[in-house]
């Protein structure tokens, strides 16, 4: 893959900073102890596996896979649901638009770990060890940065294509949906998790799928725009938290889906 900077996108600065990295590796490779405070109201089940593990376990359906299967991640932030795939594919692409989250996960691949730190109160952080599992085969994966409403032309086609948290932080969601009949090959799996949160900073008005009004719901509008080449194969909510310190959390119930192509 290659870098796109297209000058239409809205502005990410905030997915390069230092603060956001650390959440964004503690969500994808914290353990309990370091995603939980001891008086979270929230069912253990949600912080017992990251939650990028654990929506490619809901969504995958690894019967489905050929020998030798290649998957596509599009806006892999630090990589552990990518990761996560080389279990199951013989090769996995992942990119993302953020620079600094690629080259965490560029460190991850080489090394297996990478140390960081996550907030803890005001200037006060601890350390944060991100660790690959050893059993994984880390050569499987490649990350790159680039522009998920205008990757290659000659990306090819994959039996696995993931978009987790994606489509409501694009500037032309359609753009990305439009190009899935192309990536994904007959029969493969395209895995997509969104909490359909619609904000104008990162996505103009027009362009939001749904949310416009009661009638234009943005699964109905999801559904609608996949249904011609692709088929619903699983429906999932999926709770996630992201720790923003000790004390406060952002809590989400993605909308978890995986399409059969047609």
């Amino acid at each position: 893959m290659v870098s796109d900077t297209r000058d239409d996108l809205p502005s990410l600065s905030g997915y390069e900073s230092p603060k956001l990295l650390g959440e964004y590796l503690l969500l994808h490779y914290g353990g309990p102890s370091e995603l939980c405070h001891e008086a979270l109201p929230v069912d253990p089940a949600v912080t017992a596996t990251p939650f990028p593990v654990r929506y490619v376990r809901e969504l995958l359906d690894t019967g489905l896979l050929p020998k030798n299967a290649r998957a596509l991640e599009v806006g892999c932030a630090v990589g552990a649901a990518s990761f996560e795939l080389a279990r199951f594919c013989s090769h996995v692409e992942a990119s993302d638009y953020s620079h600094s989250f690629i080259s965490a996960a560029q460190t991850l691949q080489r090394e297996g770990s990478l140390a960081a730190t996550r907030s803890v109160e005001g200037d006060i952080t601890l350390p944060l060890i991100a660790q690959i599992p050893a059993e994984i085969d880390r050569n499987r994966v490649s990350f790159s940065v680039a522009d998920a409403t205008n990757l290659p032309e000659d990306l090819g086609s994959f039996d696995v294509v993931l978009a987790a948290n994606l489509l409501c932080r694009l500037p032309d969601p359609d753009a990305f949906l439009l190009r899935t009949s192309t990536l994904v090959k007959p029969g493969g799996q395209l895995l997509l998790t969104t909490p359909f949160t619609w904000l104008e900073e990162y996505t103009p008005r027009e362009r939001w799928i749904g949310g416009l009004s009661s009638d234009q719901r943005s699964e109905q509008e999801l559904t609608r725009r996949l249904q011609e080449n692709f088929r619903l194969h699983h429906r999932r909510n999926l709770p996630f938290l992201i720790r923003e310190h000790e004390r406060k959390y952002q809590l989400g119930i993605a909308l978890g889906t995986s399409w059969i192509r047609r």
